[in-house]
């Protein structure tokens, strides 16, 4: 089993992670079952991929939650872009948390 705190890829989703509940939490209140949720638990989906995978037996089934992972910040790079076209998220916060996951 691998320790998922010493994946560099992990301390970054986790930080992310803690932008997108801090940025989304000046979202409109109506959005608090919708955008709001959907980007939180798409972030919180990233690391926590991440860590299942290290617990992992074998290689191919690290692979996979790895591979689910990546669809999961796919994912919230939409919604931050929906967020700013809506204008949920300024366009600098925008760009700070699309910068995060590079």
């Amino acid at each position: 089993m691998r320790n998922y705190r010493n994946l560099l890829v992990w301390e970054k989703a986790h930080r992310l992670t803690l932008s997108i509940y801090k940025s989304t939490a000046t979202f409109p209140g109506e959005e608090r079952f919708g955008l709001t949720s959907q980007m939180r638990r798409a972030a919180a989906s990233i690391p926590a991929n991440l860590a299942e995978g290290c617990g992992r037996r074998s290689d191919k089934e690290m692979a996979r939650f790895v591979q689910i992972a990546m669809g999961s910040g796919a994912e919230l790079s939409y919604h931050t872009l929906l967020a700013r076209d809506l204008n949920f998220l300024d366009a600098k916060t925008h760009e700070r948390l699309e910068a995060d996951w590079e």
